[in-house]
């Protein structure tokens, strides 16, 4: 897929077969990342719909959503807001419970991260089926946020992911589609 610049982002995505367990079809962004080029076309292409000023904080979901939306706040001129899985911050959190293929997780953010009213930027590197962020996305809400819009490098469509977060008028952007798992 080329993007408003005419660059390739998905040839820099690598593609581990049957990682972590057979029949998945790992995305790999570390060679994106890796690369000065494709890491700045991921940035500025994450950012660019947002350069009008409509949000207040970027938050970025554990660990790459971190690399990314840290990147796109300092693009942005925000500033950025953690989440974090459960047990990691250091200040009072508020949490939020989402279920996992096997179990359930906590991600956490301090209570006074995000005051009523702010608008947020959620930023992950890729939108699977939608669990995680669907879970940053309440969180963000419990705390009086509203979510802007959630931006991915990856959207993995036959998961239904994205199509999870539009349900919640939530507005998604991705930057490359992966067809399967």
């Amino acid at each position: 897929m080329d993007l408003r610049n005419g660059f390739d982002i998905k040839r820099y995505i690598r593609t581990i077969p049957d990682y972590p367990k057979p029949g998945i079809m790992f995305r790999d962004i570390t060679t994106l990342l890796a690369d000065l080029h494709g890491f700045r076309a991921a940035v500025d292409e994450l950012a660019w719909p947002f350069l009008k000023g409509e949000i207040d904080y970027v938050a970025g979901i554990e660990a790459r959503g971190f690399i990314l939306g840290g990147a796109v706040a300092h693009t942005l001129g925000r500033g950025f807001i953690p989440i974090r899985k459960k047990g990691k911050l250091p200040a009072r959190v508020i949490g939020q419970e989402y279920a996992l293929e096997y179990g359930v997780d906590t991600i956490e953010i301090h209570a006074d991260a995000i005051k009523k009213g702010d608008r947020i930027l959620l930023i992950d590197d890729l939108i699977a089926t939608g669990g995680t962020a669907g879970a940053a996305i309440d969180l963000i809400r419990r705390s009086g946020g509203e979510v802007v819009a959630a931006a991915f490098v990856i959207d993995l469509p036959d998961l239904g992911g994205a199509a999870k977060l539009k349900s919640k008028n939530v507005k998604v952007h991705t930057l490359v589609g992966f067809e399967g798992h």
